[in-house]
């Protein structure tokens, strides 16, 4: 009898399960409460998937002998609760994908930094010569590519709704970056259940596996102190602070890289091509997942030197009248903006707002004094960002459009100051995604 699953959600996830599902001789049901964009229905329809929009068919969802739910779903669905009352499995994406797969995989996760880690430790392994794909919150989803264009490695960029759902599934290099409140709205308020979600990354390891974590992160520090006896990994601490015999740290000038008994790989900061304090982090996680693979350190070093910033993350856009506009669209939460601010050595133009997910921009609060001259508020409801910085900066403005935003932004600045949309907040009160808000700012730039 063949195995019934049911798929909520019509993206990324949702559909490349889908495909996957089908490709492997599943019945297969699509069902999305919202609208399911032109290219996925695409992607349906080819593989011949029956899928509804705008409604959850409890007929044709509850039959089912399981169900993926895609990420962005959260446990209070109404969907989901009935799901879960009937005692039907509940699984993510990655679960599904791993059960079609016997590749190495790379597991990347933590509030801030993942996506550029992610990239980075894709470009080592591919400029390596292995046959290696990235995929998961990033790019393609897993499924997806397990269908299509299955490789003998991924790098999966993770998220904690990602972590959330899974059983089985397990990282054969687990990298936890740090961990920040971030999402607190998914998990009660609660930081120790976004703690422990995050900690799922080191899911089914055993002592052949390996865990790269930050031991200058306060929340990570504190759940090993307590917790390490139960993760069996080999571990791999990273600090900026401190000498490590094993892992990464970093002094004044250099990064160094020791991977239990193999040659110490090092490098002049100033040779990175990723530049601030908080890429010293990601750049250190990914030289150990290379070692972890048996690169040379000739391989590391190229790579190192030629990888730029992403799209979004600290993206340097123009420079005009000589004030600098740079894209950090993907700063959805405080922490990375702290990160962004941290980075940066002039007077700043701070572009700040959106929804916010339970935010404490006390830890702002220093930078926002020292560094910040104006605060241009972009969203629907910005008082708690006035409440927390209308004593620290003397000029704050509302606006929602882009347009404004950067108007305005650039009517405050003068030259040899930087213009900095890090918005500290998710997008989707004025923007389809974090994406869609970064292109918006990089045009609205071009048209000043």
């Amino acid at each position: 009898m063949t195995k019934r699953i049911a798929i909520l959600g019509g993206g990324e996830s949702g559909v490349g399960t889908a495909v996957l599902a089908k490709e492997r001789g599943l019945e297969v049901f699509v069902s999305d409460s919202g609208v399911i964009a032109d290219k996925y229905k695409g992607l349906l329809e080819e593989w011949s998937i029956p899928y509804e929009e705008g409604k959850h068919s409890e007929d044709r969802i509850l039959n089912a002998d399981e169900v993926m739910k895609s990420p962005g779903i959260p446990e209070k669905a109404p969907i989901v609760k009935k799901i879960r009352s009937m005692k039907i499995p509940i699984i993510s994406e990655l679960e599904f994908a791993y059960r079609y797969t016997n590749a190495k995989i790379v597991g990347i996760t933590g509030s801030n930094g993942k996506t550029t880690t992610t990239a980075l430790t894709y470009a080592l392994l591919k400029n390596a010569g292995l046959n290696v794909g990235m995929a998961g919150n990033v790019g393609l989803s897993f499924a997806y590519m397990v269908a299509t264009d299955p490789k003998d490695v991924y790098v999966l960029e993770i998220s904690s709704f990602q972590l959330d759902d899974i059983k089985e599934f397990k990282c054969d290099v687990a990298v936890l970056l740090n961990i920040t409140p971030d999402h607190l709205d998914r998990y009660e308020y609660e930081m120790s259940n976004y703690v422990k979600s995050k900690f799922k990354i080191v899911n089914k390891h055993s002592q052949d596996d390996v865990f790269i974590y930050c031991a200058d992160d306060e929340e990570t520090m504190n759940y090993m102190k307590q917790n390490a006896k139960q993760i069996p990994s080999v571990l791999m601490p990273i600090s900026v602070f401190n000498k490590l015999e094993q892992g990464g740290w970093a002094d004044e000038e250099k990064v160094h890289v020791h991977y239990k008994d193999t040659e110490e790989f090092d490098m002049l900061i100033q040779d990175i091509g990723i530049k601030g304090k908080h890429n010293l982090y990601n750049s250190m996680a990914a030289g150990i997942v290379g070692k972890t693979f048996g690169l040379r350190k000739e391989n590391i070093r190229q790579t190192f030197e030629v990888f730029k910033s992403l799209e979004h993350r600290l993206e340097n856009v123009l420079k005009l009248n000589g004030i600098e506009y740079i894209n950090d669209s993907k700063a959805t939460n405080v922490n990375s903006t702290w990160y962004a601010l941290e980075s940066i050595q002039k007077p700043v133009v701070l572009i700040l707002g959106g929804v916010d997910k339970g935010n404490d921009y006390s830890i702002l609060s220093e930078l926002v004094k020292k560094k910040v001259k104006a605060i241009v508020c972009l969203g629907k409801d910005n008082n708690k960002l006035h409440e927390a910085f209308q004593d620290k900066v003397d000029v704050m403005v509302n606006v929602e459009s882009m347009k404004d935003a950067v108007n305005m932004s650039t009517r405050l600045a003068a030259k040899g100051d930087v213009v900095l949309l890090s918005p500290a907040c998710a997008s989707f009160d004025l923007f389809q995604n974090y994406e869609d808000r970064g292109k918006q700012f990089k045009q609205c730039v071009k048209d000043v």
